[in-house]
């Protein structure tokens, strides 16, 4: 699952692959924005944490669960 996050200020988005369902990926963000914990916790499918401040959040990308094609298609 590809997740996508846009940073207020910043020209770079935070782009990484997790193993995580879109349901619980959607309910630690909404968590996190309603907690006011002042950050989101994140990990990637390589065990990376990655912890970006709620502040500073414009935008999240869920991707599918689709895999990847190899080869050509028709």
């Amino acid at each position: 699952m590809d997740i996508r996050i846009g940073i207020t200020n910043s020209p770079r988005e935070l782009s990484f692959e997790t193993n995580e369902s879109p349901a619980e990926i959607e309910q630690t963000v909404s968590q996190a924005l309603t907690s006011g914990s002042g950050h989101l916790s994140l990990k990637d499918n390589k065990g990376k944490l990655y912890l970006v401040p709620v502040a500073g959040v414009a935008y999240i990308e869920i991707g599918t669960e689709e895999s990847r094609r190899i080869g050509f298609v028709g």
